[in-house]
């Protein structure tokens, strides 16, 4: 039945228009809970609130299905408002966003013009920036712009999931750029041809990527709501004695905050990924799709109104 859900959630999140319907009516259905707000305002405020906590942020200017040059451009503009808003506020958040939102399905040239602008932007501001990992169609293409983009930018990071059998090699190709590296098990639904079907090899693909990019000497953000994984993490570096200024935990804006704020009790640096904009259909199925207890929660909030 988990799997039949899951299914049926990531097959909605693909739906286009249940995706224009959810921009058009807004943060609606509980929602709310996973995304902070429909303005860069909102989501400064929830970073404000997060930072008093101790935890550390990014956030994301949801966007999916771009399809034109207008409006990937117009979603660089958001990202680059999003990055001035951190700067002037002077927040402990950094900036997360989609290779398609910024033009990746249409032109090099497009893709490339709008993160050097987001990236110049971030430096001057003193903002990271992550480039989230997509669907396993983009994953290469992906992986290619982040190559490129480091040759001139230090300021920048990508995703890695470890739910896709190419994942140990590209840790392995990566290592000579000293990548910033966020380490997920990988939220999408792909074929067995190209990703471990069973959780138990995924969770172990997980480790061993951990490991590697860890003992390799990089920066990892281990992004799980997963104990055994948290735990796997803290006895890895206690082992190898790595300092906790290499490595941060990463969760979901509305996932677990009681164990976010445990982690950063603990000492650990704990960053939160918050979404917001009106485009927040897609993100919201796949958060869905992760847990059935998400759909309990927003069952229960609907039943209240």
């Amino acid at each position: 039945m988990e799997q039949l859900m899951r299914n049926f959630f990531l097959f909605l999140s693909k739906n286009k228009l249940l995706t224009r319907l959810a921009k058009k009516y807004g943060l609606r259905f509980g929602a709310g809970r996973f995304v902070a707000g429909e303005s860069v305002g909102l989501a400064v405020d929830a970073i404000k609130e997060l930072n008093r906590k101790g935890l550390a942020v990014t956030i994301d200017y949801l966007g999916e299905f771009i399809d034109n040059e207008k409006e990937a451009n117009e979603m660089a503009d958001n990202s680059i408002e999003a990055i001035k808003s951190i700067g002037r506020e002077k927040l402990n958040s950094q900036l997360s966003l989609k290779m398609t939102s910024m033009g990746l399905d249409i032109s090099d040239k497009v893709v490339m013009n709008n993160m050097r602008r987001i990236l110049d932007a971030a430096k001057e501001n003193g903002v990271f920036v992550t480039i989230d990992m997509e669907d396993y169609s983009r994953c290469g293409k992906t992986i290619e712009i982040f190559k490129e983009l480091r040759k001139d930018y230090d300021n920048v990071g990508t995703v890695i999931q470890a739910y896709l059998y190419r994942t140990v090699k590209d840790i392995e190709d990566l290592n000579k750029y000293k990548p910033n590296l966020r380490l997920v098990k990988g939220a999408y639904k792909e074929s067995p041809e190209v990703a471990f079907p069973d959780k138990k090899d995924v969770d172990d693909n997980f480790k061993k990527i951990i490991k590697m990019h860890l003992l390799n000497g990089n920066y990892t953000a281990v992004a799980t709501h997963d104990d055994a994984m948290i735990e796997y993490t803290k006895e890895l570096v206690k082992e190898h004695n790595i300092s906790k200024d290499q490595f941060e935990f990463q969760m979901l804006y509305g996932i677990r905050p009681e164990r976010q704020e445990q982690l950063v009790q603990e000492g650990y640096t704990m960053r939160v990924y918050v979404p917001y904009g009106n485009d927040w259909y897609g993100y919201f199925m796949r958060r869905l799709a992760e847990r059935p207890a998400n759909v309990a929660f927003v069952l229960k909030g609907m039943l209240k109104k």
